[in-house]
């Protein structure tokens, strides 16, 4: 059978690759790593972070704009957060869970929000509409 005859089924009884240049399989692990760090960023802002149906709520550009610069900074805080706690700790950023941090940060922020300076004293109406 010649090498580039079709099976049956259709594809090439044999596929012809160029040899790839001297480093170029070292890049392309590279790249192909750096690649799927970024996927997993994204999974962590639009799966955890914003939820499973995120919806922005602004119906103008630059508030959708506003919003989306508000998820970048939120992750980019949490992330800050873990590389300080791993660093002070000895451990590799990358052993520290990103959806553990995210929930912590949230059980903080609403905890928070229950001791807000308008309610700090008791009686006291300081806040007027």
């Amino acid at each position: 059978m010649h090498p580039w005859r079709r099976r049956r089924h259709g594809l090439p009884a044999r596929h012809h690759h160029p040899r790839p240049r001297p480093g170029s399989r070292g890049r392309a692990r590279r790249l192909y790593h750096q690649r799927w760090e970024i996927e997993n960023t994204l999974d962590e802002i639009k799966t955890h972070q914003g939820g499973h149906h995120l919806v922005l709520r602004s119906r103008h550009p630059d508030g959708v704009e506003q919003e989306i610069y508000g998820f970048l900074l939120v992750h980019h805080a949490l992330r800050d957060v873990m590389h300080h706690t791993a660093h002070q700790a000895g451990l590799d950023p990358d052993r520290i869970s990103f959806t553990r941090t995210l929930n912590a940060a949230r059980r903080h922020v609403t905890g928070q929000a229950a001791h807000s300076p308008l309610t700090a004293e008791a009686g006291t109406d300081t806040h007027r509409p």
